[in-house]
Formats: structure tokens, C-alpha cells, sequence
């Protein structure tokens, strides 16, 4: 027990002293740290006044190199004024001098108006006196003898204009017209533009219609023309401006009818048989035709085309019928001459392959048919012959050239457009008539079925220029006149001067 209590009494002995010894090293240390910081400040302010003394040493050398700066430049901008004004003043002489020189040449000038004044009243006193006129009636003389002149010019630019504007904008524009008159010219369209479809009993007229016109809407619709239900008996008229709709159309409803199930989708299931009956048919008409004229690689839609062509009229007469015809004889023309027979055959074929395709499609039947022929790979010369024989450009071979006759001659000859004999005689005649009532018009002849008028005028009364003038008037008039004529009227005014001297014998 004595020894246990001993032993604590050490150990709170040495703890004390281990406390004692900690504390009196934290005394220790603490007051070495603050002896050591007082010579650290010390030493951080004698660095900061050399520092400071640096800066300013710095600081007083860069006020004096930008006084150095401002001071040159000062120098410079005042050496640059100095410069600037001289020149200035160089300038101000030299506008001086032009000035002076201006005043100068405005005063000779003005010297000479007055010299040029004088001798002018002078040569008019001259004229005058020796022309036995006053200056007015000279003046009106002048200005006569100028205003023929300009006439003449007048007419000789307007002429050149005319040609010009008339090789883009009248050829196009009239042809239009003509076009537009060829295809929906309404003397026939009661004949030409309607079928009618015959029918065992007015019954089917219902079933045709069907409940609220279903039926028919349907048709009219995949058929593309239009169906007229009235009180015919036992007929269905079909309208419309295409033969070949038409012709399609009157197959599917007689088939329609034989089949007597008429509704929406039987419609059309007998409308693509019949048009792909049709589009045979007309391949087999165009191998036909081309077969009989010797005629070989064509393409297989061309050759549609062709047959279609059958179902296209212009004024009564069958567009594949004048083709051939037109074939025909321009292979007979080119033959005789010299040229490619089979060529100009193959020309006049296709030279309105376009018109089957009139109907369906936006433009006129020379570019369509211009369009599809390169299309399917045809020559320049195919192509020359559609433009050739409108008159787009000229013919630029023997076998076009004879092309663009024979479709004249084919177009032209008596019977050819369906037209009444006594109608077109009058109409020949008002032709002529309208050519005559001009002033300075000797003669003047309808030919060529009308559709050319020759016109002979008086050499001593008309002149070059004004026989265009005279030409393109009498064409306004025939316009005007003519309510409808077939195709273009070509106006031709013919003038010749001939002098005759008769050398006597002695």
C-alpha cells in the first residue's frame, strides 16, 4: 500500500515536471519569434524605400521622354502645315491662270457666234436675193424637202423595226391565233365535236347516272369529256374537243353497257382495258403507215403518236391522212430532184407529229412536236421540217424545202379543208376587193386557195418603203374584214419600174 502511494506521488511529480518543462519551451520560443519579426519589418521597410525610390526615378525618366515625343511631333505637324499650304497656294495660281485662260477662250468664242450671226444673215440675204424667195417661203421649202426625207427615214427604220420585231413577237402571236382558230373553229362543232352512244332502253339512261349522279360524275371524270342525258330516246351524246377521249370514251361505256354492272370501280377497270386496247391500235396504225411508206427506225412512241394522229383534225381534214399526203408528195418532189426520197418522206410524216399531242398539253403543235422528236431522237433535219414549215426558220435542205410545199399543196388543194365552194369564192373575191380600195393598188390576186394575196402597186406612185407600209395595211385590213379564214393570208406587194427607150435608125 506504502509502495503503491509512492509510486503515484512520482507520477504526479514527473507530470509536473513535464508541464513545467513545456511551458517554460513555449515562453522560450515565443519570445525568439518576436525578436525575429521586429527584424523582418525592419528589414521589409528598408526594401520598400529603395523601391519607392526606384519608381520615381523611373517615373521623372518617363515624363521626359514624352515631353522628347510631344515636342517632335509639334515639330512634324508644323513642318507639315507649312508644306500643305504652299500648296495650297500653288493650286490657288494655277486655278488663277485657268480662270484667266477660260475668260479668254469664252470671249473668242463669243466673237466667233457673232462673225458666224452675221454671215448667216448674210448668205440668207444672198439666197434670197438671187432665189427670188423671202426667208419664210425658203424656210417652208427647206422644211418641206426635210420632211420627205424623214419620211423616207421614218419609213425605212419602221420597216427594219417591223422585221425584226416580226421574226419574235407577230410571227408567234399570229400563229397563236391561227392555231386557236384551227383547233376550236365552231362552223362544225356540232358535227366534229360530239358522239353519240345508242342504247337498247332508256333504263340504262338511270343506271348510267346512278343514285345522285354518282356514276356518271365518275365517268365524266376518268373520261374526260362531257356525257348529256336529255330527252333523246335511247342515245347518250358525248362532247367534248379531243377525238381520241372520245373515242375512248363511247368504247367504255358500250362496253359499260354490255357489261351492266355500271358502278365507280368497274368503270375503271374497263376504262385502262380499253385504253390499253387503244394505245395498241394506234402503235399498229403508225407500223402500218411507216411500213407502207419504206420508213424504218422510229421510235415505238412516235409511232403511237402517228396513229394518233388519226383522231386529229384541223378544218375537217384528218391530220394523219394529210401527213401521209404530205409524205407522199414530198418524197415524189425530192425524187425528182435529186434529193433523199426517203428523208423527206420521213419529214413530211412527222412535220405535225405535234398536233396529237395539242389536246393534252400546254403549246402549240410545232414546238411539242419539236419537243417529243428530239425527245426520241429524230435528226435536225426532222426538226428543221416541223420549224420550216410554219415559217420558224428557214428550210435549210431540199428534202424540207419540198416538205414545206407539199403541206402548202396538201392544205391548199380544192376539197382538201372542208369549206363551202360559194363561201370561198367570196371570200376570194373580198380579199382582192380590200386590196384594191388602196390608193396606188393596180391589180391584186387571190391565190393559192385564198391563202396568198399578190398585190401589184404603182412604181410612180409608191415607193419601196412605202409598199411595206402598204402591205402590212392591207393585212390589218383583211383582219378586220374577214370575221374567219383557214390559216394564215400571205400578203405580197409586187412593184416594178420599167423604162423604155426605142433607139431609131437613120
Amino acid at each position: 500500500m506504502i509502495q503503491l502511494t509512492i509510486t503515484i506521488e512520482l507520477i504526479i511529480i514527473a507530470i509536473s515536471i513535464l508541464v513545467i518543462t513545456n511551458y517554460i519551451n513555449f515562453y522560450i520560443t515565443r519570445r525568439i519569434t518576436k525578436a525575429n519579426s521586429h527584424i523582418f519589418i525592419k528589414q521589409a521597410k528598408t526594401k520598400a524605400k529603395s523601391i519607392e525610390k526606384e519608381a520615381d526615378f523611373i517615373l521623372k525618366e518617363a515624363k521626359l521622354q514624352a515631353k522628347e515625343y510631344i515636342l517632335n511631333q509639334q515639330n512634324d505637324f508644323d513642318k507639315r502645315i507649312l508644306e500643305i499650304e504652299g500648296e495650297a497656294k500653288e493650286k490657288v495660281k494655277n486655278l488663277k491662270r485657268e480662270e484667266k485662260d477660260i475668260h479668254r477662250e469664252r470671249s473668242s468664242l463669243k466673237k466667233l457666234q457673232n462673225e458666224y450671226n452675221a454671215k448667216i444673215k448674210e448668205s440668207n440675204k444672198v439666197i434670197e436675193k438671187s432665189a427670188g424667195l423671202t426667208r419664210e417661203e425658203a424656210y417652208d421649202l427647206i422644211m418641206k424637202r426635210v420632211e420627205d426625207e424623214e419620211q423616207a427615214n421614218l419609213l425605212n427604220t419602221v420597216r427594219k423595226y417591223e422585221e425584226r420585231a416580226r421574226e419574235d413577237s407577230e410571227r408567234n402571236a399570229n400563229y397563236i391565233l391561227a392555231q386557236a382558230t384551227t383547233r376550236f373553229a365552231g362552223d362544225f362543232s356540232a358535227e366534229r365535236l360530239v358522239n353519240t352512244v345508242k342504247l337498247q332502253s332508256d333504263d340504262i339512261k338511270g343506271r348510267i347516272i346512278g343514285k345522285e349522279g354518282r356514276n356518271i360524275k365518275r365517268l365524266e371524270a376518268i373520261l374526260g369529256v362531257d356525257i348529256i342525258v336529255d330527252g333523246t330516246p335511247r342515245t347518250i351524246t358525248l362532247s367534248s374537243f379531243n377525238l381520241y377521249r372520245r373515242a375512248i370514251a363511247v368504247k367504255t361505256l358500250e362496253k359499260l353497257i354490255d357489261d351492266g354492272r355500271i358502278q365507280p370501280a368497274r368503270i375503271e377497270e374497263i376504262y385502262e382495258k380499253v385504253t390499253k386496247e387503244f394505245d395498241k391500235d394506234t402503235q399498229k396504225e403508225g407500223e402500218e403507215v411507216i411500213s407502207e411508206m419504206g420508213i424504218t427506225n422510229i421510235h415505238p412512241e412516235l409511232l403511237k403518236l402517228i396513229g394518233k394522229l388519226k383522231y386529229r383534225a384541223s378544218y375537217g381534214q384528218n391530220a394523219l391522212a394529210h401527213s401521209i399526203e404530205v409524205a407522199y408528195l414530198a418524197g415524189i418532189m425530192t425524187a425528182e430532184i435529186g434529193g433523199d426520197e426517203i428523208l423527206a418522206r420521213r419529214a413530211g410524216l412527222l412535220h405535225d407529229i405535234g398536233k396529237a399531242l395539242t389536246h393534252d398539253n400546254g403549246g402549240n403543235h410545232v414546238e411539242l412536236g419539236v419537243e417529243v422528236c428530239k425527245k426520241y431522237g429524230e435528226d435536225e433535219v426532222i426538226i428543221n421540217g416541223i420549224y420550216a414549215h410554219h415559217e420558224y426558220e428557214e428550210a435549210k435542205t431540199v428534202e424540207i424545202a419540198t416538205v414545206c410545199t407539199a403541206d402548202k399543196l396538201s392544205a391548199g388543194r380544192p376539197g382538201a379543208r372542208r369549206e363551202v365552194l360559194e363561201n370561198s369564192l367570196k371570200r376570194i373575191k373580198k380579199i382582192e376587193d380590200i386590196a384594191l380600195a388602196f390608193k396606188g393598188v393596180d391589180s391584186a390576186y387571190a391565190v393559192n386557195s385564198g391563202r396568198e394575196l399578190r398585190v401589184i402597186v404603182n412604181a410612180s406612185l409608191i415607193t419601196d418603203d412605202e409598199s411595206y407600209v402598204v402591205s402590212k395595211k392591207i393585212a390589218k385590213e383583211i383582219e378586220f374584214k374577214l370575221e374567219k379564214f383557214p390559216g394564215d393570208i400571205v400578203v405580197n406587194v409586187i412593184r416594178e419600174k420599167r423604162v423604155r427607150s426605142v433607139a431609131k435608125s437613120i
